[in-house]
C-alpha cells in the first residue's frame, strides 16, 4: 500500500513490514483538498460515520463510476435500507452459525491439501499457496461455481483485487456475466447452493432481479475471499514481526482466537471504506457538507488511544478488543463468522504441521496500493515440518 494512500502521521514512520501503515494524527478529522474528501480517524466519529446511514449514505450511485455497472450497484455493501436489509436477511442463510459451523469439517480438508502440495518444499507462498486459495475454493462451494470454472473464476478475482485498472474493471464485468449465466444454468437445474437459492426467493412477493442475484454473488466473491485472504496474510506478517506472539501460540493454541482478533485491530484488512454525505452535518465540530465523501479510517479508529490501552502494541491476549475492522452498523461483515473460522482452520493447520516459520526477507514485500485493501501480493516463507 502506498503511503499516500494513508493518513500521515507525524510521530510515527511505516516499519519495513507493515509498507504504508501510518497510526493517524492527532486530530480526529480533515477535509484533504487533495482527495476532495473528509478523513475521519478517531474510534467513535469512525463508527459513527460507518453505522449512521441515515446522515451516511453507501448508496453506489452516490459515490463512483461504478454506478453505471447496474450489478455493482445492485449488491447490498452499495445500498441503505430498506433494501439493504432485504438483501442480507437472504444472503445470510448461507451465513447463519449453524451453516458455518457446518463448513468445518471442508475448510480443514482444504487447509490440508493446500499444505500438502507445499510442504515437502519447505517454502511457500504463503498468498499464492495458501491464504489466497483456501477462502476463495469455500466461497465457490457456496455459491455453487462448478470446479471447472473455479480456476477462471480465481483468474478474474486476481485482476478484480487490483481495484481501479483497466483490468480490474474488465474483470468485475466478466464476473458479473458470469454468475449471470450461472443463474441461468441454477433454473434450469437447481443445486444445494446460494445462487439457486437466491432465484427462488422472495421479497414482499416479488423474485430477485437477475443483477441482484450477480451483484450479491460478486460482493461474496470478492469480499469473502480478499478479506480473510490478506487476514490470513497479514496474521503471518505480524507473527513474524513478533515471534513471541508465535511461540505463545505454538504453546498454547487456545490463544489463536483472540490473536485473531488482535491481528484483526492491528492490521485490518480493510482499513477504511467510503461513505458521502446525505446532508449537511459536523464530525468533532467542523462542518460537513451534503454530497462530500467521508473516508473512515477503521485502521486508524483501531488504534485510538481512549479505546485502546497501549493501541501500538501487538497483544494477542488484548482484553477487551473492541475492534471496528468488520465495520459498524447495519453494514456490519455479514461474513465476518466464516472470516474467522477459515483464519482460525487455516492458522491452526499451519502451526499443527509446520515449525521454524521465516519470512524470506531477500524479497521485498509488495502492498496492494488501495486503500480499502490491506494486505500483500506474495508473503514468501520457509519453513520445516513438526
Amino acid at each position: 500500500m502506498n503511503s499516500k494512500d494513508l493518513p500521515a502521521s507525524s510521530s510515527e514512520q511505516p516499519s519495513a513490514t507493515f509498507p504504508g501503515f501510518a497510526p493517524s494524527p492527532g486530530r480526529a478529522a480533515y477535509y484533504d483538498e487533495q482527495r476532495q474528501a473528509w478523513q475521519v480517524f478517531r474510534y467513535y466519529e469512525v463508527q459513527r460515520v460507518l453505522s449512521d446511514y441515515t446522515v451516511f449514505t453507501s448508496n453506489r450511485d452516490r459515490l463512483d463510476s461504478d454506478a453505471n455497472n447496474v450489478a455493482s450497484s445492485a449488491n447490498m455493501i452499495n445500498l441503505d435500507p430498506p433494501r439493504h436489509n432485504q438483501l442480507r436477511a437472504l444472503v445470510a442463510q448461507a451465513f447463519t452459525p449453524k451453516a458455518v459451523a457446518e463448513l468445518g469439517p471442508a475448510i480443514t480438508n482444504l487447509a490440508h491439501q493446500l499444505l500438502d502440495a507445499v510442504i515437502d518444499q519447505g517454502e511457500m507462498d504463503a498468498v499464492k499457496d495458501f491464504a489466497g486459495p483456501l477462502p476463495l475454493l469455500v466461497i465457490n462451494r457456496l455459491l455453487g461455481v462448478p470446479k471447472e470454472d473455479q480456476p477462471q473464476v480465481r483468474q478474474w478475482c486476481m485482476a478484480y483485487a487490483q481495484m481501479n485498472t483497466p483490468a480490474a474493471r474488465q474483470a468485475r464485468s466478466d464476473l458479473e456475466d458470469y454468475f449471470t449465466t450461472l443463474q441461468e444454468l441454477r433454473r434450469k437445474d437447481p443445486q444445494d447452493d446460494l445462487v439457486s437459492a437466491l432465484l427462488t426467493a422472495q421479497i414482499d412477493g416479488q423474485y430477485l432481479t437477475e443483477p441482484e442475484i450477480a451483484g450479491s454473488c460478486l460482493l461474496l466473491i470478492i469480499a469473502g475471499n480478499e478479506t480473510t485472504k490478506n487476514l490470513i496474510g497479514n496474521a503471518l506478517l505480524c507473527f513474524d514481526e513478533y515471534p513471541d506472539a508465535m511461540e505463545q501460540i505454538y504453546a498454547q493454541p487456545t490463544l489463536l482466537p483472540s490473536a485473531i482478533e488482535e491481528v484483526l485491530r492491528y492490521l485490518p484488512p480493510t482499513p477504511s471504506f467510503p461513505r458521502i454525505a446525505r446532508m449537511d452535518t459536523t464530525i468533532e465540530g467542523q462542518a460537513v457538507k451534503a454530497g462530500q465523501w467521508v473516508t473512515p479510517w477503521m485502521m486508524s479508529a483501531n488504534r485510538d488511544p481512549e479505546v485502546f490501552s497501549d493501541p501500538n502494541r501487538f497483544d494477542i491476549q488484548r482484553n477487551p478488543n473492541r475492534h471496528i475492522s468488520f465495520g459498524a452498523g447495519v453494514h456490519f461483515c455479514l461474513g465476518a463468522p466464516l472470516a474467522r473460522l477459515e483464519a482460525r482452520i487455516g492458522l491452526s493447520t499451519i502451526f499443527e504441521r509446520l515449525a521454524d516459520i521465516q519470512r524470506v526477507r531477500t524479497v521485498p514485500l509488495e502492498p496492494f496500493r488501495h486503500p480499502m485493501i490491506y494486505g500483500v501480493h506474495h508473503l514468501p516463507l520457509t519453513f520445516r515440518k513438526r
